[in-house]
């Protein structure tokens, strides 16, 4: 089965399986009269709609905004859910486990479920509002003795999955705060699109008033396989932007290198390759090297850029899901070092994926001086 298909079949199940126990192990075991349970079935059964509705509009039409951010607040509402099924067999565990006696046992069932419902509702709400917030610029000094005094200034966008609401004016004001720094050279580290980008050519195609000094470089995330990535990288080059495909230049004082998403893996299209991305870069040469998965350090084959840039995490996106990113990745978010005057930094990104939500994460620009 080929990605395009795979990824969307694999989401509805999982959240078809989340509404299910959600039911069985939660609403049927509440204290609540029988109308509230029905209400909260008619919810789930709502909700799991909307979901199917989410994945459709990715990739079969497209909703009005308003409609649009309602089912992907689904998918928000799906994921408080599976913490939910978490958290709600832990409380019953500690019912059956803790000596109360009977009435003391139906105190704590029916006030356990009513911070349930209401600790549920406050993390969507916050989670709503942190998301809604603009991006922030992120300042990094990154001083690693390279250059004899000289300092170029790097913005990097990552992961802003133009689609749904993630429209042409967002591009176009994120495009406006990135040229209000006046960097040396702009990176996008990957998963810009998350529709075909026949449908987004317009809000992709703020990205050609980015201003710097070196222009624009670019490398593909693991969203561009799910839409024609061949389209997707023939228009950004259209637009006048660097596509790096396993590929460099040499910029000034050093060079710059791109390799394909480690999606390219599992599509057996597009596959990364570190050799021939590094080819005919000296080996004390400084380098900025573009890959979206922080993993892909484990696929450097000893070589040793300068600086690496990536995305992909979203920062965690939604508390507490950054835990289990980091089983997938090295890095969560931020600067980090690889040692020997080596780093990598890893954006949050500056759109996100599914709800409209943010919670222990923020969506950033980051702006890097590198030195």
């Amino acid at each position: 089965m080929s990605m395009i298909i795979l990824f969307p079949v694999l989401v509805a199940l999982f959240f078809l399986l989340v509404h299910i126990l959600a039911y069985t192990r939660i609403v049927e075991h509440l204290h609540i009269c029988n109308s509230t349970r029905k209400a909260l079935y008619f919810f789930l059964f709502v909700n799991m709609t909307a979901i199917l509705g989410y994945v459709a509009s990715r990739y079969l039409f497209s909703p009005p905004k308003l409609l649009y951010f309602f089912l992907s607040l689904s998918i928000g509402v799906g994921f408080v859910l599976f913490m939910g099924i978490v958290l709600y067999e832990f409380l019953r565990l500690i019912q059956r486990l803790v000596p109360f006696q009977e009435e003391k046992r139906r105190f704590f069932k029916r006030s356990s479920d009513i911070g349930f419902l209401a600790l549920g509702s406050t993390y969507i709400g916050a989670g709503v509002l942190e998301g809604s917030k603009e991006p922030a610029v992120h300042y990094v000094d990154i001083d690693q003795k390279r250059f004899n005094g000289k300092r170029y200034t790097i913005v990097q966008i990552s992961d802003m999955h133009i689609g749904g609401l993630i429209d042409k004016a967002f591009v176009a004001k994120s495009v406006a705060a990135i040229n209000r720094l006046n960097p040396d050279l702009v990176t996008i580290t990957g998963d810009l699109a998350d529709a075909h980008i026949d449908i987004l050519k317009d809000a992709v195609g703020e990205l050609r008033h980015l201003k710097s000094r070196f222009g624009t470089y670019y490398v593909v995330g693991n969203h561009e396989y799910f839409h024609s990535i061949d389209d997707t990288i023939a228009y950004m080059k259209e637009l006048g932007i660097h596509v790096l495909e396993n590929s460099s230049l040499k910029i000034d004082d050093f060079y710059i290198a791109g390799v394909y998403d480690l999606a390219g893996y599992r599509a057996d299209t597009h596959i990364p390759d570190i050799y021939e991305a590094m080819w005919g870069i000296p080996q004390d040469a400084s380098t900025l090297l573009l890959a979206h998965q922080p993993k892909y350090i484990d696929y450097l084959e000893g070589f040793t850029p300068s600086l690496i840039l990536s995305g992909h995490t979203h920062g965690g996106q939604i508390w507490p899901f950054g835990y289990l990113v980091t089983l997938a990745q090295p890095y969560l978010k931020g600067l980090h070092s690889l040692g020997d005057n080596r780093h990598i930094y890893v954006n949050s990104g500056i759109g996100f994926w599914g709800p409209p939500m943010r919670l222990g994460s923020h969506s950033e620009i980051t702006c890097i001086t590198w030195s």
